[in-house]
């Protein structure tokens, strides 16, 4: 029983070993590169969009605040026609 143990843990390590080998390997590193890459030009699409997409909102923010300081002129310039009559 001890034996199936320590030989299952000896394999274990072998076999990570050999997957730290693997991973660590030239073509694997260019391949993390590659999704690395990926990632980053994502990253930067991502970016511009929430750019485009603020800038549009402070637009319609603006836009609001405009159309409720008219409202608020009128309302005002109502009032004080009512006032006077």
């Amino acid at each position: 029983m001890k034996l199936k143990g320590l030989g299952l843990f000896a394999l274990g390590t072998l076999f990570g070993l050999e997957g730290i080998k693997l991973l660590s390997s030239r073509d694997a590193k260019k391949v993390y590169s590659h999704c690395t890459a990926g990632v980053l030009r994502a990253k930067d699409a991502v970016i511009s969009q929430v750019t485009t997409l603020q800038e549009n909102c402070q637009d319609i923010y603006e836009e609001a605040k405009t159309i409720n300081e008219e409202r608020a002129r009128k309302k005002e310039a109502e009032v004080s026609e009512d006032i006077d009559e």
